[in-house]
């Protein structure tokens, strides 16, 4: 019954939807250049998909980025709210977003020192995206961090030239409710074309206490003619969410799988802000120049600021660990601890340039780009409040920890046309990292300041024939430690990785199908695992582990059978080993604090199923209706890297479904009404986790956390556009 009158209110809503006329570019205009420079074109020696807004807009009912993406090849995604809104997480090829590089109009967006993406700081960007590609692999030079299991563009800087305002809402279960205005100008006097976007999304999410409140902007402004362009974006986005990243025990999960550990450390009832909350406002300026019929350039300059901080209510802590003395209060008794309020803030800027020039005629196309940025953070902690008020001076910051890192990189890309079936591809890029970090929370006397040099080759060469195409391609990656792995012993100071990826790759389009076939095989080197070793400072710290690889088979296809009936399906096969692990366990019982040590020969890499699967059924009996199936199988996956059947995070098939019912008006209106059930068979799932194990009073114990995703749910809305 509370279904039925969820779809009810849905139908009651009023949004507006896309029409296709708006998904065309005036052939007039310069379209963007910066987006050429940094993807894989249509015959590169590369694995990559390829979604334009159509697509983008189906999927995007409400979800974070990574479940857009979640039924493209090799990918598997997360989120700690457990129904896909609010922080979510991504992995391709099992490798974590810390490996992925993401770019915005081909500006990178990586977070600089984590080197992850956080798609919770810009909340609804699909809903100003005009297309994104993502490279499976290294993939084509790009700006900023190094693809290591892939690289994903998005982007927004299309001319859409038709005049249109559209206004969307969504509600769903858990209190999720997803709301979107855009306006679009079209094209004023022949040059200028403005467009602007304003969201809120919220969710309670399906774990408790887990909410989610995102609040965003994106403006546009663009002079565009047959030469040249000048845009300017504004992209902001504000996010406040309910701390979920705990994760669950066994039994918990077993009995109260929604359960959320996070402010319990407060007596009595959870402390109600124990909240991360940050704003991040994207500041980008491009101008295009088509100089002549073979010869385009464009520059770009960005500024990314970001503030914010992480609010803990923190039990029996003791004074010392703050940096402050005892305190003796009015009986004269000394009091060392006390229950605290504590914010952990991030300052930080994120600036610089990038630019390309290129180079077609005939059979020869030549792109000479690169970047250079700038990253300067600051980290401190404040305490805001005290049982023991008396002890903590007002406004007290127990550290302050600066860090700053340069990025200077160029690339030159050479694609060579041999005859009517033989196409050459050669990819330089060299990568100048400068990072110095001046002090951690927990060891403030530790300094980094190192220098990188590295060099990216990539060459390929791709067969085509009519309809088929075959590949074959070489590439390198080079990637330096992030911050947390800089947190260490100097005498293990971590060193970069590298990573050597071999794909041939098969492809074949025809009118009603098409099929792909990707071999590859990833070789790494001093890959950054964990391995449960502690560090001078007594935290779990990332080991470079000499020889690891990941070798696989990436199949997808899709065809339509009749006018009303199509099939889409993707699947991965692939073993992922390290060939040498040592894993370190705790041992309390040892009276020198020393650690067990364990070896492994061949074991598997966390977090990496032998299989991932996806494949869609869309049917439309009309032209107003489609109706979507989709599965999504993700293997068995280890916790850590000792291929412990113990510590493993368990298989799940999962089925969701989409109507879409659209109407189209006079003079281009439309309206879309959409239904989307996710999880059909309520499979109790989880996506994410970790583990850890100890010695003690002489039994070996191991326990492992989880992160349980939402059974059987519903999101739905109406869209219309006028």
């Amino acid at each position: 019954m509370k279904y039925l009158r969820l779809f009810l209110s849905i139908g009651l809503s009023a949004i507006f939807c896309p029409t296709n006329a708006q998904l065309k570019k005036d052939t007039s205009l310069l379209q963007p250049i910066e987006i050429n420079s940094v993807r894989a074109s249509e015959n590169a020696p590369v694995s990559k998909t390829n979604l334009n807004k159509s697509e983008i807009e189906k999927r995007n009912v409400g979800y974070d980025l990574p479940f857009i993406l979640n039924q493209t090849p090799s990918v598997q995604v997360t989120s700690d709210a457990g129904n896909g809104i609010g922080y979510t997480g991504i992995r391709i090829r099992g490798t974590d977003a810390t490996r992925i590089n993401v770019t915005l109009n081909g500006i990178p967006y990586n977070d600089a020192e984590s080197q992850g993406t956080y798609f919770v700081d810009l909340p609804d960007i699909a809903s100003s995206s005009n297309s994104i590609q993502i490279q499976r692999g290294v993939g084509t030079s790009t700006n900023g961090a190094g693809a290591f299991g892939g690289s994903i563009n998005i982007n927004t800087n299309d001319n859409d030239t038709i005049r249109y305002i559209t206004l969307s809402n969504s509600i769903g279960t858990f209190r999720s409710a997803k709301r979107t205005l855009i306006a679009n100008s079209g094209l004023l006097k022949n040059h200028f074309i403005f467009s602007g976007r304003v969201s809120n999304i919220s969710s309670n999410g399906y774990v408790d206490r887990a909410t989610t409140r995102l609040h965003s902007f994106f403006g546009s402004a663009a002079y565009v003619d047959s030469k040249q362009s000048l845009r300017l974006n504004l992209i902001s986005g504000k996010e406040k969410t309910y701390a979920a990243w705990f994760g669950i025990n066994q039994t918990t999960l077993d009995t109260n799988r929604r359960y959320n550990p996070a402010g319990t450390e407060k007596a009595g009832e959870p402390y109600d802000n124990e909240t991360d909350n940050y704003t991040q406002t994207h500041y980008q300026l491009f101008y295009n120049r088509k100089i002549n019929n073979q010869i385009k350039f464009n520059v770009a300059f960005f500024l990314t600021k970001g503030k914010g901080y992480y609010e803990q209510y923190k039990a029996s802590q003791t004074l010392s660990s703050y940096g402050l003395h005892d305190y003796i209060d009015s009986n004269n008794d000394t009091i060392n601890s006390t229950d605290l309020i504590r914010q952990l803030w991030l300052d930080n800027e994120f600036y610089g340039s990038i630019f390309s020039l290129q180079y077609n005629r005939k059979n020869t196309g030549i792109i000479f780009g690169g970047g250079y940025n700038k990253y300067d953070g600051l980290h401190f902690g404040e305490i805001i409040s005290a049982s023991v008020s008396q002890a903590i001076p007002a406004s007290y910051k127990w550290y302050i920890v600066d860090a700053n890192k340069r990025d200077l990189s160029f690339y030159t890309k050479w694609t060579q046309k041999i005859n009517d079936n033989w196409q050459s591809y050669v990819d330089l890029q060299f990568r100048n990292v400068v990072y110095k970090i001046n002090g951690f929370e927990n060891n403030p006397l530790l300094v980094v300041n190192n220098n990188y040099n590295f060099f990216n080759p990539k060459a390929g060469i791709t067969y085509i024939e009519g309809n088929e195409k075959l590949y074959l391609s070489y590439a390198q990656s080079n990637k330096e430690p992030n911050r947390d792995e800089f947190e260490t012993n100097k005498n293990e100071a971590p060193k970069p990785e590298t990573l050597h990826d071999f794909e041939l790759g098969y492809e074949k389009k025809s009118t009603h199908s098409n099929f792909s076939i990707n071999a590859f095989y990833m070789l790494y080197k001093n890959q950054l695992v964990l391995t449960g070793k502690i560090n001078d400072v007594y935290a779990y710290t990332r080991t470079n582990i000499k020889n690891s690889f990941r070798l696989g088979i990436e199949l997808q296809g899709a065809t339509t059978i009749n006018n009303w009936l199509s099939l889409h399906a993707n699947l991965t096969l692939s073993t992922n080993k390290l060939k040498d692990y040592y894993e370190y366990i705790d041992n309390y019982d040892d009276p020198l604090g020393l650690q067990q040590i364990n070896y492994y020969q061949s074991s598997n890499i966390s977090f990496s199923p032998a299989v991932i699967g996806g494949a869609s059924i869309i049917i439309k009996p009309t032209n107003e209706v489609e109706l979507t199936f989709t599965s999504k199988y993700v293997g068995k996956q280890y916790l850590d890297n000792t291929s412990n059947e113990k510590r493993i995070m368990p298989n799940y098939f999962v089925e969701d479904a989409r109507l879409n019912y659209n109407i189209n008006f006079k003079k281009k209106r439309c309206m879309n009404m959409f239904i989307q059930a996710n999880n059909l068979f309520s499979k109790k799932y989880v996506s994410n986790g970790y583990t850890f194990s100890y010695i003690y009073g002489g039994v070996f114990s191991t326990e492992n956390y989880y992160y349980p995703m939402a059974t059987f749910n519903l999101m739905g809305g109406v869209s219309i556009t006028l």
